[in-house]
């Protein structure tokens, strides 16, 4: 194994002339990328940044946020990549809890450092792009450091939104692993373009390491909108990239999708949240046939356990069986191990539900700070995810909730993603989340909120009487509400803990 900073040099060696960025109108080359990365290091050095050291990044996604990244992991520094939709106080946890010395800040969001909780930082900001600009080209290129492949590379939080947010440690070897493991799955190419458009805070942005390990070139999306996305498509002509699916239910919705040539696609990932079959297949129609790909993974595995093969994910959706492999995450990748465990620690049948547990290289160091919860996590040497999953004779993984989302409703147990795979099916529905809800006779009661298609009016009996032929009668939520938006995360997942707390009371 190697660490992220030789490998950079390896790829700049064997791909000096070529692409590596595609910024508007500039070419950036391998070696000119790998240079700039030197140099962001020297700068990083000069303030005080040195190997096993923490910095903050607080921008949106760009090439220059990737160099202060690879800088990190040429000097065995380690970057802290904040999310920018956070408030202050989210923010300022982050901040100390990572013990940070310096913060990167585009500098559109330096104001958020001049008030309330974070004031105490003013004075440790590094400006986006032009006092960046501006320390690289007083800056000496800085020698590799001597990282260990074990060192923490990056540190990503998690959650953030309801209570506090987690510091997940992946190292060198976590990251590099995975970004094998993935491409080898997906296929990814020397001469592809691959479009960065999750947000680069987010572990998802990591999937895009397989194409620099590989020397293949990179593009940015600095805010996603539907138009901007589909025209980086067609500008870059991109040929991979990894979304979630409410980037892709947006895109296909969007009334000038057929304006862009998206004929460049050969590869178009989506993972982070599950996707009803009827925008899968939507999806599929719309964009080039055989690129649809399927994953599943999380921050603590840098981040995928699992991929779909595209034709076999095309061979799935064409099938037309919608109860089939169409609705698992695929199988795991060649590097994890998956199990899938009951109440008692013991693995279950084949078919059967249980915890899913996943153990291999690019599982986490553990949690910053949180001895006991990494204890916890990472017990008997295996990922505990939270997940409830089956896996079929076939290898197939088949995500059910997360454990802490089931619904116990009665004494029986529902998954919640069957029962909005049955409220996705109504034509109505454009987006429904099921949670439970306290309930003084069942314990939980069912509780759907639905967003409707644009012009459809469903009723709450509408509802009800659609799902009586697709699931059993406990299944079917006797609340509704129906809602103009879902509370979501930055990366697109609907925030069922805010439905929760608004509709628990």
């Amino acid at each position: 194994m190697t660490t992220l900073g030789q490998a950079l040099a390896s790829t700049a060696r064997h791909n000096t002339e070529r692409i590596a960025i595609l910024d508007g109108d500039s070419r950036i080359t391998w070696s000119q990328f790998a240079e700039r990365v030197a140099r962001t290091a020297g700068a990083l050095a000069q303030r005080d940044v040195r190997r096993g050291e923490r910095f903050a990044i607080y921008a949106r996604n760009s090439r220059r946020f990737d160099e202060l990244k690879w800088a990190g992991f040429w000097l065995g520094a380690v970057p802290v990549p904040i999310n920018w939709r956070l408030a202050p106080p989210e923010v300022a946890h982050i901040l100390n809890d990572s013990a940070v010395g310096l913060i990167v800040v585009e500098e559109e969001f330096a104001p958020v450092f001049e008030v309330g909780a974070l004031a105490e930082w003013s004075d440790r900001l590094l400006g986006l792009p032009d006092a960046y600009e501006a320390a690289l080209a007083e800056a000496t290129p800085a020698p590799m450091g001597e990282a260990s492949e074990d060192d923490d590379a990056i540190l990503l939080y998690t959650g953030g939104t309801t209570g506090r947010s987690k510091g997940v440690r992946l190292t060198h070897r976590n990251i590099v692993s995975n970004a094998l493991a993935f491409g080898l799955g997906t296929g990814a190419r020397r001469d592809d373009i691959y479009l960065h458009v999750a947000p680069m805070f987010h572990s998802a942005d990591l999937l895009g390491t397989a194409w620099f390990l590989i020397g293949a070139s990179h593009a940015y999306l600095p805010d996603f909108s539907p138009g901007a996305f589909l025209e980086a498509i067609e500008r870059y002509k991109a040929s991979a990239t990894v979304v979630v699916p409410a980037i892709l239910m947006a895109t296909v919705s969007d009334p000038n999708f057929g304006k862009y040539d998206v004929s460049s696609l050969r590869l178009l990932g989506y993972g982070a949240a599950p996707m009803a079959y009827e925008w899968i297949e939507r999806t599929a129609r719309a964009f080039p046939r055989g690129c649809l790909s399927n994953s599943y993974g999380l921050t603590e595995t840098a981040p995928d356990l699992t991929i779909f093969d595209p034709a076999e994910f095309i061979a799935a959706i064409e099938s037309g069986d919608r109860s089939g492999i169409v609705t698992s995450a695929g199988k795991p990748n060649v590097l994890v191990e998956l199990r899938v465990v009951g109440p008692d620690g013991k693995d279950v049948p084949d078919g059967e539900a249980g915890e899913l547990w996943a153990r291999g290289p690019n599982i986490m160091k553990g949690y910053l700070n949180l001895p006991k919860e990494t204890k916890a996590a990472l017990a008997g040497g295996w990922l505990h995810t939270g997940d409830i999953a089956r896996i079929d004779q076939g290898g197939y993984v088949y995500l059910l909730d997360r454990k802490k989302d089931m619904v116990i409703t009665g004494g029986e147990n529902v998954y919640s993603s069957e029962v909005e795979a049955a409220l996705h099916r109504h034509p109505g529905v454009r987006e429904a989340a099921v949670v439970g809800l306290p309930d003084e006779r069942l314990g939980e009661a069912l509780f759907a909120a639905i967003v409707p298609a644009p012009g459809a009016k469903p009723s709450v009996e509408d509802i009800i009487q659609h799902c009586r032929p697709l699931i059993a009668g406990y299944k079917i939520p006797r609340r509704i509400d129906f809602v103009e938006a879902m509370p979501k995360s930055a990366l697109g997942k609907i925030l069922k803990a805010e439905l929760r707390k608004t509709y628990g009371g």
